[in-house]
């Protein structure tokens, strides 16, 4: 049997590649809204001369060396992720537990990407740059991880839910858990306040929308390859070790 050890390693190691990718995507995909956005930024400040003056907007770091941080950043998001993947994972081994563990990994990966980047989303779309109040940055962020938070609630209810209900037969009970979950998200959706920024007239929707959905491949590039890759690894080794344990019964 693979011990938690096992699976946090491969979790870790699942998360790092995921990370490494979603940080390309982000540096091929993201940059392109993200420079729009900029030139946004830099013809507002340029419009007004006199509300500028006297502040310094010299960058400490250059762009390609945030580019270069960004991606860094992506791999250690990844990392923790994955760690907190793995545990999730073994944690949740009572649940499809007929189904392969390559599924199994896939299904969390798919669960928590919906809860933790695709629910926020649609409630609090990502912005690029030159959108969004710095006075309100605290109360977004709070907004936005109570979101997750709920999310993440819904999760675990609607898994909770089909462990309760293994007497129903499954199209039944995949009905019923599905309803479930809609309704919960239907609630989370509702009980959220608005975005509190409005999006300035300046800024083009198709700069907003490309950002906005290229921020959003970039998590699901986080997300589907580290189900995918943390599956690949957990698989093959729980296989092995299922097919060794009769061996040392007999």
């Amino acid at each position: 049997m693979t011990t938690y050890k096992g699976v946090l390693l491969r979790g870790i190691g699942a998360g790092g590649i995921a990370g490494l990718l979603a940080g390309l995507v982000g540096l091929v995909v993201v940059e392109v809204p993200i420079r729009a956005a900029l030139a946004v930024e830099e013809a507002r400040a340029a419009a007004e001369p006199a509300a500028e003056a006297g502040h310094d907007h010299g960058e400490l770091f250059g762009r390609g060396t945030q580019l270069v941080g960004g991606v860094l950043a992506a791999v250690i998001v990844g990392l923790a992720i994955g760690a907190l993947f793995a545990t999730a994972y073994a944690g949740a081994r009572r649940w499809l537990v007929h189904r392969p563990p390559f599924t199994r990994s896939v299904t969390l990966a798919a669960a928590a990407f919906g809860a933790a980047a695709l629910l926020p989303a649609v409630k609090y779309p990502a912005n690029p740059p030159a959108v969004g109040n710095p006075d309100t940055v605290d109360y977004r962020t709070v907004l936005y991880l109570g979101v997750i938070a709920a999310g993440l609630a819904v999760v675990y209810g609607a898994s909770f839910l089909a462990s309760r209900l293994t007497h129903l037969a499954a199209p039944v009970r995949s009905t019923v858990v599905a309803l479930a979950a809609i309704a919960g998200v239907v609630v989370v959706l509702l009980a959220f306040p608005a975005p509190p920024d409005a999006i300035p007239a300046d800024m083009p929707s198709d700069v907003l929308w490309d950002f906005r959905l290229a921020s959003l491949a970039e998590t699901a590039t986080l997300w589907l390859g580290l189900g995918v890759v943390f599956g690949l690894l957990i698989d093959p080794s729980v296989r092995k070790a299922t097919a060794k344990s009769p061996a040392l019964a007999a």
